[in-house]
């Protein structure tokens, strides 16, 4: 996942979400799904390291990851994907388990995580480099890439400023918003240590190249107790593929049985 703008209210717990995954397109991955393993996580699968980028549980339990841009700098021998999975199968406290796998971060490459028990009015980040310590998100609008939360990429405010306008989620309009493929000016681009080239490829919303580019676009509603969420896959050339949705009524998960369905 590399890119997610999001609105967050607590008190009303409601969250309005647009996220983008960037992967190379030979990666094995599996389209969003209710897991076999896990019958009450909904969210795509990385067929190669068993983890995910982005997911939900019935009962409401909420985790989204972004990988930190880093040049050659790698470090870690875990999967990321599994700090996503971990999470939406546990118990644990959201800011209690984020904390104990911050201590762990060594075991990761560079990463921002997102994890929250939405029916409570929970939403946390934090991530394994400087800056990105341990958080409870308050109300208001925010945007993350493959830097620290609300670090401002030229793309990360043109998601977040589409959110901002968007108003009552619209499949059309916001799936709109995710395929915007405008490169940032040059004097615009970050200084990842990636080079010139894939700065700018990479400085789009939607990202198209011939071994990489955006997978999977997710847009998720969770409003007023229900949750309504969305996956377009994407192919080479930002080929359409198959569009995943699901919904259910958080407040009544031991009898709601949402399923996903193929559009």
């Amino acid at each position: 996942m590399c890119l997610i703008a999001f609105c967050w209210q607590p008190e009303q717990r409601r969250l309005h979400l647009l996220a983008n995954r960037d992967e190379f397109y030979a990666r094995p991955t599996a389209p969003a799904h209710w897991w076999p393993d896990y019958p009450d996580i909904w969210a795509g699968r990385d067929l190669q390291a068993g983890g995910t980028w982005l997911g939900m549980s019935r009962s409401g339990r909420f985790a989204a990851l972004t990988n930190v841009r880093e040049g050659g700098a790698r470090s870690g021998g875990r999967s990321r994907g599994e700090l996503v999975a971990d999470f939406l199968a546990g118990e644990q406290d959201p800011g209690a388990y984020l904390r104990h796998k911050l201590v762990k971060g060594d075991d990761y490459a560079g990463f921002n995580l997102l994890v929250g028990e939405l029916t409570r009015g929970e939403l946390w980040y934090g991530g394994n480099r400087p800056g990105a310590d341990a958080r409870r998100l308050e109300a208001g609008l925010y945007g993350l890439s493959n830097a620290m939360l609300d670090t401002p990429w030229p793309k990360v405010e043109r998601l977040k400023q589409g959110l901002a306008t968007l108003g009552p989620v619209h499949e059309g309009t916001a799936f709109g918003l995710l395929d915007d493929d405008t490169r940032a000016a040059l004097e615009h681009l970050p200084n990842t240590g990636v080079g010139p080239e894939w700065e700018s490829l990479l400085s789009s919303i939607f990202i198209q190249s011939p071994d990489y580019g955006t997978r999977a676009q997710t847009v998720l509603c969770v409003e007023q107790g229900r949750v309504a969420i969305t996956e377009q896959g994407r192919g080479p050339k930002g080929a359409a593929l198959e569009r995943r949705q699901a919904s259910w009524t958080l407040e009544r998960t031991e009898t709601n049985k949402g399923q996903g369905s193929r559009v």
